[in-house]
């Protein structure tokens, strides 16, 4: 399989242009908060509580990890369960407690996951198999997904719902010769290939909101309904796309990060959660240096690219905090390095701040 597609050098250098101009460190409304207690609960083998949610009556959280699974948790008691899978091919043996990545389009790799509170029905994105949904009994989750105007989906990435009107919004990366596996390609090859859609469960018909968005990844909708905000990973910014009012249809800049966002959560304020991923700036910094980097092959080497990673490993933010108008309120920082090159989620629930991540064996949880 092909690691990275070819991609023009003017779309590779319109991207350095982008992130060596956007400010390198947004201008922050409050205060930094350090989280020093950051209880961790293990995973019963595989890897990555990408993605975090609760059921209509507050159990869990729910979340999708390396083998394909949808777990639940339970408690210390009984700890982890599994709720559902997404893959009809999924070999429990092969498949079971797995970290391999070569086995993800098999065995299933769900990334998003949003419980619809009044059916109980949770609505799953996975990287390979699209929209799905699953009963509130669990089991085999049901495609509803898996391609929008003739274009298969290949690497499903987000989702939330609208509850009033029972709406599945999804927000999708998609890119043909790329897997979930080799996201971290996505941000230096400049693809922009992304898309924000909508599925109606009653026409059952995907529509396109958005085109050509750099690394599409987290998508939440305000409190409001009036407009949902969407990640562009590579760019390092949230935009705003409008559903109701004299903008709907059109879309803007919602602010500007000091890292790489991942998922977002709205909490009950309307406020929005992000996680920044390998959260720090200096990459996008390091990559404006696009001529060197292409003399010495940093495009073509593996292990030249892992030294390039090792930058982001300083910066100790994993998340940040959005008022309603996109403002910076908060920070959220770790003294843990184990945690901060790999947060993906941060879901606010009952008072308290639950982390997901893409690659570490084990969810995080602190109070608010």
């Amino acid at each position: 399989m092909a690691i990275f597609p070819t991609f023009s050098f003017i779309t590779i250098l319109l991207l350095l242009l982008l992130l060596s101009s956007s400010p390198h460190l947004p201008q922050v409304q409050a205060r930094v908060d350090i989280v020093r207690d950051f209880s961790r609960i293990a995973l019963p083998g595989p890897i990555g509580p990408e993605t975090i949610d609760f059921d209509c009556a507050g159990e869990g959280p729910y979340t999708g990890v390396s083998d394909g699974r949808v777990l639940k948790w339970l408690g210390d008691e009984r700890g982890w369960i599994e709720f559902a899978t997404t893959s009809r091919e999924r070999n429990k043996e092969e498949c079971s407690g797995t970290n391999d990545s070569e086995l993800e389009d098999t065995c299933g790799r769900p990334l998003g996951l949003r419980f619809n509170k009044a059916t109980g029905d949770l609505y799953i994105v996975d990287a390979y198999f699209g929209l799905l949904v699953v009963g509130h009994h669990g089991g085999l989750a049901t495609q509803l997904a898996t391609s929008a105007e003739g274009a298969p989906f290949h690497f499903t990435n987000g989702v939330d719902i609208d509850q009033t009107a029972s709406k599945s919004c999804t927000c999708k990366f998609e890119l043909t010769s790329l897997f979930c596996r080799d996201y971290i390609w996505v941000i230096l090859s400049g693809d922009m290939t992304g898309r924000l859609m909508q599925y109606d469960p009653k026409s059952k018909q995907v529509t396109v909101l958005l085109r050509g968005l750099f690394f599409a990844n987290g998508v939440a909708l305000s409190k409001d309904k009036t407009f949902l905000v969407v990640a562009e990973t590579t760019t390092r910014r949230i935009l705003r796309y409008w559903l109701q009012g004299p903008k709907m249809g059109k879309h803007e800049v919602f602010a500007q990060l000091p890292g790489f966002p991942d998922n977002i959560n709205r909490n009950s304020k309307g406020e929005f959660w992000v996680a920044l991923s390998h959260g720090s700036h200096q990459l996008g910094e390091f990559m404006s240096f696009s001529n060197e980097l292409k003399r010495k092959g940093i495009f073509e080497s593996t292990w030249k690219f892992d030294a390039a990673q090792q930058i982001l490993e300083d910066f100790s933010a994993v998340g940040v905090k959005l008022s309603e108008e996109g403002k910076i309120m908060e920070v959220l920082c770790v003294n843990d390095g184990t945690i901060v090159n790999s947060v993906s989620e941060l879901k606010e629930e009952n008072e308290k701040l639950w982390l997901g991540s893409l690659d570490l064996p084990f969810a995080g949880v602190t109070e608010l």
